[in-house]
């Protein structure tokens, strides 16, 4: 849906609940986003419990509080409009420079030059077919030489379609890149019970920790570790014994 609209805040959204997760994951959890927070103004205003609740499911929380904070930035700084300049959106909270120039890109059809997992193997298959460890800086330079100025939009569309086509048929090129790592698995890991802790106080603060280890069945220990961390950074408040969104 993200590529049937020209509206940088739709497609802000789509860049930031996509970093790390799969398409099919998105679609449902960015349309009910919108809805619920249709522009940077409703999502300046919305309860945070209501940001972690919408965004519940996507993992990697901490993207939904920058979003957040972000839409404060451009209410505050930009009168509720996305900058086009890309060193103004690098200014951001949560943008870096793939999801400033992919912005750039497909909300304004600037040609810009930014690297993804699905941009980097149609370069790797097609100039480094017989080579390893691969690094960017080769890269960049043929993304620049090879763009379409005219339609840069559709043209990293395109490339994207390509890599994720490479990446199914075939052993992934990426895995040639000097930049590859393993994802860590998610099972068992302090994402897991993050998420799971999250997940919980959202739907049924307070709650103090002896709750949250029952009602999650998780380890005491990594249950109270993780609850002082995700206070710490904001995501929860600590209520004398109880823990709130």
């Amino acid at each position: 849906p993200w590529r049937r609209t020209r509206n940088p805040y739709s497609i802000l959204v789509s860049e930031i609940m996509l970093q790390q997760t799969q398409v099919e994951r998105v679609i449902e959890k960015y349309k009910a986003f919108l809805a619920a927070f249709p522009d940077f103004s409703a999502l300046e205003k919305a309860p945070r419990a209501m940001v972690l609740r919408m965004w519940s499911g996507l993992g990697y929380n901490r993207r939904a509080l920058s979003l957040k904070l972000l839409a404060q930035k451009v209410v505050e700084e930009h009168r509720g409009r996305l900058p086009s300049d890309q060193e103004k959106l690098l200014a951001l909270p949560g943008i870096g420079k793939y999801t400033a120039g992919a912005i750039t890109a497909f909300a304004f059809n600037k040609p810009v030059v930014f690297m993804d997992t699905n941009i980097r193997p149609v370069y790797i298959h097609e100039f480094f077919y017989d080579r390893e460890n691969i690094h960017d800086d080769e890269i960049i330079p043929l993304l620049e030489r090879t763009m379409d100025v005219v339609n840069p939009r559709k043209w990293h569309n395109a490339l994207m379609d390509y890599g994720a086509l490479l990446k199914r048929e075939q052993v992934n090129p990426n895995r040639r890149s000097a930049h590859y790592t393993k994802q860590t698995p998610f099972e068992n890991s302090n994402r897991q019970v993050r998420g799971s802790i999250l997940k919980l106080l959202v739907k049924e603060a307070p709650l103090t920790m002896i709750q949250v280890v029952a009602k999650t069945g998780m380890d005491k220990e990594r249950v109270k570790t993780n609850l002082v961390l995700l206070a710490k950074e904001g995501f929860i408040k600590k209520q004398g014994k109880l823990f709130v969104i």
